[in-house]
């Protein structure tokens, strides 16, 4: 990533960060599809979407991503809420207050107090 036109690195990085937030994904808003960024940043699409495969992969980033998600996205799935916990997959929402503020240290579950986790819903 340090050779290259700079321009279509940034285009590469806006669609990375773009199809970690589902921004290519109708029923996500805000939405856009690829074609539509491409023409705006006047980058092609398959060059955009190439830089942003090998900027994903370098990085190990993927959807649910705890650091590049928006906070929406991150509070509206299950997803990035998942934890093993002695060899049970649990909903770290409904851990008792100690293991949840471990996780969350930890940065196995995105970092929000219990009390924003559910995005205004009642918890379960």
């Amino acid at each position: 990533m340090v050779r290259g036109d700079l321009r279509i690195w940034a285009a590469g990085t806006i669609y990375a960060i773009g199809r970690v937030n589902f921004l290519f994904d109708p029923s996500h808003g805000p939405h856009l599809t690829a074609d539509a960024l491409a023409t705006r940043i006047g980058v092609a699409k398959s060059t955009m979407a190439n830089k942003a495969r090998v900027i994903l992969q370098a990085l190990d980033v993927s959807e649910f991503d705890l650091e590049f998600s928006r906070r929406e996205i991150l509070m509206s799935s299950p997803v990035p809420w998942l934890v093993e916990v002695d060899g049970i997959i649990m909903d770290a929402r409904d851990l008792p207050d100690s293991l949840y503020d471990e996780a969350r240290r930890r940065g196995l579950i995105p970092d929000l107090p219990r009390g924003e986790a559910y995005n205004g819903t009642t918890p379960h």
